[in-house]
C-alpha cells in the first residue's frame, strides 16, 4: 500500500474515534449543563405577612435585599390579627411579622411556627394625632379631657378587640382613666393605617396610632405621645412559618435581623431589639 493510501486508511479509524470522543464530550457537557446551578430553577421570592404599620419600612428593606441580587419578597400588609388567621387557614406564606406578641403566641400554640425561628425585631410607641391643619393642644396625663377634645367627632383607632394597635391604645386609655369616656365614641378601623387615614382625611378629629405611622403620613400632626408606662411594651416579633419550604425565606429572615435592615427600620422611627 502506498503512503497516501496508508494515511487515508489510518485517518478513517482516527475520524471514527474522534467522532465517538466528540459525542462523549457532548453528552458529558449536557450532564454538566443540566446540573449546573446557573441552569437550575431560579430562587423563589419569599412571601411575607406583615403588620400594616411596617408598610414603608419593610418595603425599603425588601428593596435593599433585592439590590443584593435576590428576588424581591412578596409582602402582604394587614392587621396582625387578620394575618394570623390567614396563616391558621393555610395561607401559603413563609414569614410572619406581628405587631404584638399575642398573635405570634396564637400561631405558636397551634404549632404553625418553625421551631427556633422566632425572634424579637422591633419596638414602637403610641401617639395621639390630629389633622395637619388642626391647632388643638392636649397634654396626655391621667384623666386628661380626651372626650371634650373630640367635640362632636370620634376617636379613630384600630379595633381594640383584636388589632394590636387598638389593644395597646385601649390599655393606655384605661390606665389613664379615660377609656369609659371615649369607648362609645370610637371610629373603629380594621388596622392602624385605616385609622390614620380617617384623621388625615379630616373624618375624625383625633386618632390613636403608632409613632411610626404618624411620621409616615404628612396629613396628620402629633398632638402628644402616650407615656411608655401607660401600656405594655410594643413589640414586633418575627418568625418563619412551619409550612414554608423556601430556602430564600430563611436567608431573608436573617437579613431582617441584621445590621443593615435594623438601620433602615430605625430610619423610619422604629426601635430595634
Amino acid at each position: 500500500m502506498t503512503a497516501p493510501r496508508q494515511a487515508v486508511a489510518r485517518a478513517g479509524p482516527l475520524r471514527a474515534l474522534a467522532r465517538r470522543d466528540f459525542v462523549r464530550l457532548l453528552l458529558a457537557g449536557g450532564v454538566v449543563a443540566a446540573t449546573s446551578p446557573a441552569l437550575a430553577a431560579p430562587p423563589k421570592a419569599p412571601v411575607v405577612l406583615a403588620a400594616a404599620s411596617l408598610q414603608e419600612s419593610l418595603s425599603a428593606v425588601a428593596d435593599a435585599w433585592a439590590r443584593r441580587g435576590h428576588p424581591r419578597p412578596v409582602i402582604s400588609f394587614a392587621a396582625s390579627s387578620a394575618l394570623a388567621r390567614q396563616v391558621e387557614a393555610g395561607a401559603p406564606a413563609d414569614l410572619f411579622v406581628s405587631a404584638d406578641e399575642d398573635w405570634m403566641n396564637y400561631l405558636d400554640q397551634r404549632r404553625l411556627l418553625r421551631p427556633g425561628s422566632r425572634a424579637g425585631l422591633l419596638t414602637n410607641g403610641l401617639v395621639l394625632v390630629a389633622p395637619a391643619r388642626s391647632t388643638l393642644r392636649l397634654a396626655i396625663r391621667p384623666g386628661f379631657p380626651l372626650a371634650a377634645a373630640l367635640g362632636a367627632g370620634r376617636l379613630a383607632m384600630a379595633d381594640p378587640d383584636s388589632v394590636p394597635a387598638g389593644k395597646y391604645g385601649r390599655e393606655a386609655l384605661t390606665r389613664l382613666g379615660v377609656w369609659e369616656q371615649v369607648r362609645p365614641r370610637l371610629a373603629r378601623a380594621e388596622n392602624v393605617r385605616a385609622a390614620l387615614a380617617l384623621v388625615a382625611r379630616g373624618e375624625a378629629p383625633l386618632g390613636l396610632v403608632y409613632t411610626t405611622d404618624a411620621r409616615a403620613q404628612p396629613g396628620v400632626r402629633i398632638v402628644a405621645a402616650f407615656p411608655a408606662a401607660s401600656h405594655a411594651p410594643i413589640s414586633y416579633p418575627l418568625a418563619a412559618l412551619v409550612r414554608s419550604a423556601n430556602p430564600e425565606s430563611e436567608a431573608f429572615r436573617r437579613f431582617l435581623l441584621g445590621a443593615e435592615a435594623r438601620a433602615t427600620f430605625r430610619r423610619f422611627g422604629f426601635g430595634t431589639r
